[in-house]
């Protein structure tokens, strides 16, 4: 009967993941409120008292027509906007649609939502979305105040729906491709269908997709027409014998798509998975441009469904188009019934429902509106109820197709097949699309080995003004109260790498999400003000400890690239040394085969490189490097001026015959010396080392003989720059004697171990210094430091928004000032 696959989870290889959401819509100023209104069946259309609409400018004459409806699906607060955070003026923000602010700011929340930073990634970001005609627009220029004001084709680049997608690629730097689409209804469905089509042709990495609908002012009803699509009474009612149409409504929604096989590789979120998407237009045969045609709505669901490779017994679900008019309602069962019945005559197997019951119809926002609703059904394993449903359309013979309307929330059962679901939106002028959508992979089945983590775990956060900050935090201890069960790590790991660095920081250190919650409502945890600038990074590395014993031996456990150079150093070392160093740093005290303090230095200079290894690793970039005895040899290495190797050599030379010499003489004199790749102190004057004298063999004959480095006036000055940081490979020995030696430090000093009277394991030291680094500024290079450790991208709170309002009204009571400082 068909050519359809029916093993239980078929891959094709055409695979989509929706990575990221978010939205607002009426009733709902997330996805997550959306989900609760949806899943307890809330309508969320209001009604206008006659007070409501008289001060919205309704004449009184229109109210007391019986066929004026007061109701509409209204998005709370759609006139409000962060300006500040996406770097508008406040004139320029009042120029600018409400559509475009909408959806700027839902575009960084998915975006966050997915644990992506655009500055961050590394491939080509696309956006693919539509808004619907600006009433903003048409206010701005038909308002006689502003004419010769206002810079009318400034307005045009911040109104027109030309510029929508554009406007979010340059505020968020994304360098895919960024087309606007406009399909009418369809609009916001076309356009995920052509973002998983470019996703899948290379031509982008990550996608945003979806569309805005806003039409100003909002609270007003309409004049009903009895050969409309609005309702006489301002219900939909999808399907049902009493459907009289729909109602407009505004809202905005925004998806995040990845390729599978990417999303699964790189342990992203994954909601759900578009398995096939379809869209094509009526044509002219059909009794007018605005009616619909059964033949193309059949043929777009059968398209995708062939793309999905999937039966179409399998879809257990469809969030139709559902708009509530009777032939319309009709004509979408025929298209769907025709759709399914050539490969299956099963009924009654497959539940429909309508969003637009709901919230009414977002028009241009409508197919994303309902795309999201059925991704939320996936994840939650329930279907909501199709509201206002008790007796079926007379034209729709139900009991013989495959479609019941779904009138209550519902577990959404499954026999062999994965759940899935198909969602159809259709536009005025003929434009069809369709989606076909399955739940999400379960991880088990993906061979995706996810090491143990750290022991701590470093937790960021930023914003851009103190109080977002604040607000910020608020929403993580909350949402971690909430989902006590996420893995820290993995919490850890999004808000690093998921996250743009703001000017106002908050770092702490923690083990488990019990002590971050904590940590995050205490008024001690760390927070720091950073200015945008650049700071530079001094390294400096002490000739001796006498922990050294105890230095490195939790990182050796805990962090592969450390554990990775000790080895390779004591393997190399062992034919010069006769003994596996090893068995001295990380053997119990009765196992250690010789006296430790024979070789103290080169043990020194094995556990301090790796070390310093780590940091260069995890991408700090050093301004210069100081050295004390034998710190000087692992800055010179770090340098460039020896190989690993040779380093190694010579250091076990040096301290096997510290009063015979020649040995050592003899091999430098053999050994090619570079000139260093970042500057150098030298430990013998305390001054800047000219590369004559670094790459002379002499110098490293004197050398040999110099224990200790003084605090020249070179090492003062740079100790007196604020935008300077000194970081010490070691315990702190060298810092602490030169703070001593110095009244006045401007720099900032940091260590990277512990010293004997700090409670603090390493890892978890090591993290606070590198968070210190970070609240200073200093970029990390995230994707090293997880370079060993495989982790999953969370849905966590993203950026709040300082929205205020801007409209019209207030641009109109500030024209000079407006006319002086207008600019995009």
């Amino acid at each position: 009967m068909n050519n359809f696959s029916t093993e239980i989870e078929v891959k094709s290889g055409l695979e989509i993941a929706i990575v990221g959401m978010s939205g607002r819509f009426p009733g709902a100023r997330n996805v997550d409120e959306f989900w609760q209104n949806l899943k307890h069946g809330v309508e969320s259309i209001a009604v206008f008292t006659d007070e409501e609409l008289l001060s919205r400018g309704i004449d009184a004459a229109i109210l007391k027509n019986p066929d004026y409806v007061k109701a509409g699906a209204v998005l709370e607060d759609a006139e409000l906007f962060d300006a500040a955070f996406f770097g508008f003026s406040q004139q320029q923000a009042t120029i600018t649609d409400p559509q475009l602010r909408l959806v700027l700011e839902c575009a960084w929340q998915a975006l966050e939502d997915a644990g992506y930073d655009s500055q961050q990634y590394q491939g080509a970001i696309a956006v693919y979305a539509g808004a619907s005609l600006s009433s903003y627009l048409v206010k701005l220029l038909s308002n006689p105040h502003l004419r010769g004001a206002i810079d009318e084709s400034q307005v045009l680049m911040s109104n027109d729906k030309d510029f929508l997608t554009t406007w979010v690629s340059y505020k968020l730097n994304l360098e895919g491709p960024s087309c606007t689409v406009q399909a009418a209804c369809s609009t916001s469905l076309v356009a995920v269908h052509l973002a998983c089509q470019d996703l899948l042709s290379g031509n982008c990495d990550l996608a945003l997709a979806g569309g805005v609908s806003l039409d100003l002012p909002q609270n007003r009803g309409y004049l009903y027409q009895a050969s409309g699509i609005l309702s006489s009474d301002g219900h939909c009612r999808a399907f049902d014998a009493n459907a009289q149409g729909t109602v407009y409504g505004s809202g905005v929604g925004i998806v995040v798509l990845k390729r599978l096989e990417d999303a699964i590789a790189e342990g992203d979120n994954i909601y759900a998975v578009i398995k096939g998407s379809a869209i094509n237009n009526d044509g002219s045969a059909k009794a007018s441009y605005s009616a619909p045609r059964v033949d193309s709505q059949a043929k777009v669901i059968k398209n995708a469904q062939f793309m999905a490779e999937i039966p179409p017994e399998s879809i257990t679900y469809i969030e139709a188009h559902g708009t509530g008019t009777l032939l319309g309602d009709m004509m979408e069962i025929s298209a769907m019934h025709q759709a399914f019945r050539s490969s299956t005559e099963k009924t009654g197997f497959c539940a429909i429902g309508s969003v637009k019951t709901n919230i009414g119809h977002l028009k241009i926002a409508g197919g994303i509106a309902a795309l999201i609703k059925t991704v939320l059904a996936l994840k939650h394993k329930l279907i909501p109820p199709s509201l206002h449903f008790q007796q079926a359309n007379p034209q729709i013979d139900f009991a013989h197709t495959p479609f019941y309307v779904n009138t209550q929330l519902s577990e959404w059962q499954i026999n062999s097949t994965p759940r899935r679901a198909g969602v159809s939106s259709f536009g005025i002028g003929g434009t069809n699309a369709h989606v076909i959508l399955e739940a999400a992979p379960d991880e088990q089945k993906h061979d995706i080995v996810f090491e143990r983590s750290h022991p701590c775990h470093l937790l960021l956060l930023s914003a851009k003004t103190s109080s977002a900050l604040q607000t910020a935090t608020i929403n993580l201890v909350n949402h971690l109260k909430q989902h006590p069960d996420l893995h820290l790590a993995d919490v850890a790991y999004t808000l690093q790498v998921g996250r743009r660095s703001f000017e106002h920081r908050r770092m702490l250190v923690c083990q488990d999400i019990e002590t971050a919650i904590s940590a995050l409502e205490s008024p001690d945890s760390v927070t720091f003000y950073q200015e945008a600038c650049s700071h530079s990074l001094v390294l400096v590395f002490p000739g001796e400890d006498s922990q050294y014993l105890e230095i490195g031996k939790e990182l050796y456990s805990t962090a592969p690239l450390f554990r990775e150079h000790i080895d390779y150093c004591c393997e190399q070392l062992q034919p010069h040394l006769n003994l596996d160093l090893r068995h001295i740093l990380y053997a119990s005290a009765e196992q250690v085969e010789i006296a430790p303090q024979q070789l103290q230095q080169t043990a020194l200079f094995v556990v301090l490189s790796a070390l310093a290894k780590l940091w260069l690793a995890w991408g700090i970039q050093i301004e210069a490097m100081i050295g004390c005895d034998i710190g000087e040899y692992i800055a010179a290495y770090l340098a460039g001026v020896f190989t690993l190797e040779d380093a190694l050599v010579l250091v076990a030379l040096r301290e096997r015959t510290p009063q015979l010499s020649s040995e050592f003489t003899t091999y430098i004199q053999q050994v090619k010396l570079q000139p260093p790749r970042i500057p150098l102190i030298s430990a013998i004057t305390g001054t800047w080392i000219a590369t004559t004298e670094v790459t002379n063999p002499t110098y490293w004959v004197q050398q040999m003989h110099c224990k200790s480095i003084s605090l020249s006036p070179e090492i003062q000055n740079l100790m007196q720059e604020p935008k300077r940081i000194f970081l010490e490979i070691g315990t702190g020995k060298i810092l602490n004697s030169w703070l001593l030696q110095q009244e006045q430090v401007k720099s900032l000093l940091l260590t990277s171990i512990p010293d004997a009277q700090t409670d603090k394991s390493e890892t978890d030291f090591l993290l606070n210094t590198l968070g210190k680094l970070w609240l200073k500024g200093v970029q990390i290079d995230w994707s090293s430091y997880y370079a060993h450790e495989k982790r999953h991208r969370l849905s966590l709170p993203t950026y709040p928004f300082e929205r205020q309002y801007y409209s019209i009204d207030s641009l109109v009571n500030n024209i000079p000032e407006f006319s002086k400082k207008s600019g995009i």
